[in-house]
């Protein structure tokens, strides 16, 4: 059941963007071994077949969901599905003693009805669901190291949230004025087919989608409300930009003591995110780039204060594959199985 000492892991939806930084992640970590990679539409295929540049390193073949062998193979199983299919799987998986990890939204909510208003489906999961830790580990990592179940935070919550929990945390700002302006790179539409994901549409271009409306907005406020102790409402807007991975969040909102200067905020951050390793404070009047976190784990944040409107600006980058998604939920996995968050996880950035 794998090499002596490796976990033996499987990927449902290894085919997906989100499914190949997981296999690419998995390949390097010390603790874990690859023992099956599940999916549909490319079952029988070997997955150098579908991504060449594996041809060396992964011999495996794409195989159909088969919970029962998933199961008897596997002590960790990553979901990385569309919406609405984790929610069918990972009981049967919990039940016979696996560690799941959706990367979907399906175990993001502790409300199912909020899940069901933004996402639908008919869930009858809900003694499971309640088992579900949220798996972003700056904020819930010692519910995460017990959990058997966690439902990995979407990129532009991981990016938004990361930049607000300590304001909501310590009660700094007043909640509602928050303002949430995130950029996206293309990859985080996924692999399929999407006209507005064409290079001949999005190069060149920029502009917002889903205003008022995205599904991640919910998700952002379930969290703030949580840490802010009663209901907050966020204004977030998603916005595309032409690169292939990356988000820039920032944030917007207003100071209840408006005598705060950045200096002030970059302690109190620092302090909230001293057990964060991979969370970097900037210094003063430093601002996060996209570039410096690509093709890692890493999240950097940004702080300035504006005492002519007495706001709070955080702006934080991640790499939306990464720590919006494969890396987030492997760093859950170290949590899980007791290692160092660090383990197996990129530090080094593509760059330039």
């Amino acid at each position: 059941m794998g090499d002596l000492g490796r976990v033996p892991v499987g990927i449902v939806g290894a085919s997906g963007y989100g499914g190949v930084q997981l296999v690419r992640l998995l390949l390097e970590h010390p603790g874990v071994e690859i023992v099956y990679l599940g999916g549909e539409s490319s079952a029988g295929q070997l997955f150098s077949e579908l991504y060449p540049h594996f041809a060396d390193r992964v011999k495996l073949v794409v195989e159909p969901i088969d919970l029962e062998a998933i199961a008897a193979r596997c002590q960790a199983v990553f979901l990385s599905l569309p919406n609405g299919l984790a929610y069918k799987m990972a009981p049967t998986l919990l039940t016979k003693g696996c560690k799941v990890l959706d990367l979907s939204a399906d175990y993001r909510f502790s409300d199912l009805e909020t899940y069901q208003a933004w996402y639908g489906g008919d869930r009858n999961d809900r003694d499971i669901a309640e088992t579900a830790v949220y798996g972003l580990p700056e904020l819930y990592r010692d519910r995460i190291a017990e959990a058997r179940l966690v439902g990995c935070p979407g990129c532009y919550p991981t990016a938004s949230l990361l930049a607000l929990s300590p304001l909501l945390k310590q009660g700094l700002i007043v909640p509602e004025s928050a303002i949430i302006d995130a950029k996206s790179g293309t990859s985080g539409g996924g692999r399929q087919a999407k006209t507005h994901l064409l290079l001949a549409e999005a190069e060149g271009s920029l502009g917002a989608y889903s205003v008022a409306t995205h599904r991640h907005t919910p998700e952002i406020e379930q969290i703030c409300s949580d840490l802010a102790g009663h209901e907050v409402t966020v204004q977030f807007t998603p916005h595309l930009i032409p690169m292939v991975r990356g988000i820039l969040s920032t944030v917007y909102a207003t100071l209840r003591d408006p005598g705060l200067v950045r200096e002030d905020l970059i302690t109190i951050y620092t302090a909230f995110y001293r057990a964060s390793s991979w969370v970097k404070i900037l210094p003063s009047g430093v601002y996060p780039q996209t570039k410096w976190v690509c093709g890692t784990n890493y999240g950097y944040i940004g702080i300035e204060t504006d005492p002519r409107t007495d706001r709070v600006i955080v702006m934080a980058v991640i790499d939306n594959l990464i720590k919006g998604q494969a890396g987030q939920a492997i760093q859950c996995l170290n949590l899980m199985m007791g290692w160092s968050e660090m383990l197996g996880l990129p530090q080094l950035s593509f760059y330039p």
